[in-house]
């Protein structure tokens, strides 16, 4: 397990600064919601972390080692991305066996097969699945498909982006389910974004609240559920969330 740190993170587009001076910290093995309306700045945020967006400024870093702009193989071995939109994020025109060997091609790993069955155990989908297409699945299939495929990499991270918005609200709580204990089973650290709070404080002990590019509040989610909270746009999230309950599985630590 790997702990993740964000000191003063700063991100302009065009000469426009759309984050501002972000920081927070990530227990290993724990995990940490990011939360805002559209236009916030915490995918951007979430981007930096994943190495997809090399034009940042202030320091990242992972298991105490700073990364920089470039990020090498391993890194991208240790810390894998979830997609919002599970149906863009896999190639059409190839089966599941495809996707989800195509990572461990490129790392060189071995024992493929048996990584791919066990990756589908793991997110408990048929092993049938592997000989169809997208397009044959589910939404809710296709979301533990691109799961699974962040899983086969055996990473130490896994970054959520907004993993249940694309999907129908009966199969979100199922996927939920099942990314809180996958991280117990494999001992992640997450970090999710979403603009649901309720969502957030399922998933997430410890949540980041954004607006306009600056972290405005961090808070514990059983403060969240307690309304225990100081600032105005996180009290205008909890009164606008649908439900912010105890969920059917605890928020972890």
């Amino acid at each position: 397990m790997i702990d993740i740190a964000i000191d003063n993170l700063r991100i302009a587009f065009s000469g426009r600064e759309v984050v501002k001076g972000v920081s927070f910290h990530v227990e290993a093995g724990g995990s940490f919601g990011i939360v805002g309306e559209s236009g916030s700045g915490k995918s951007t945020v979430l981007r930096a972390l994943a190495g997809l967006n090399d034009d940042w400024q202030g320091r990242i870093s992972f298991g105490g080692s700073a990364v920089g702009a470039k990020r090498d193989r391993a890194f991208f071995r240790k810390v894998q991305m979830v997609f919002q939109d599970p149906y863009g994020s896999l190639h059409p025109r190839q089966t599941i066996d495809r996707i989800l060997s195509e990572l461990p091609l490129v790392h060189g790993m071995d024992r493929i097969d048996q990584r791919i069955a066990s990756a589908l155990d793991d997110v408990a989908l048929p092993q049938s699945v592997r000989f169809r297409f997208p397009h044959q699945l589910s939404g809710g299939q296709r979301q533990r498909v691109a799961i699974a495929r962040a899983l086969i990499a055996e990473p130490e991270v896994l970054l959520l982006d907004e993993p249940t918005s694309a999907l129908d609200v009966s199969v979100q709580a199922e996927i939920l389910n099942l990314l809180v204990a996958l991280r117990r089973e494999h001992n992640l650290t997450y970090v999710m974004v979403s603009h649901n709070l309720a969502v957030v404080a399922h998933m997430c002990a410890n949540v980041g609240v954004m607006l306009g590019g600056e972290m405005v509040e961090q808070v514990t989610a059983e403060k969240l559920r307690l309304g225990d909270v100081s600032h105005a746009h996180t009290k205008e999230l909890r009164a606008l969330s649908i439900e912010l309950e105890e969920p059917e599985t605890d928020v972890l630590p």
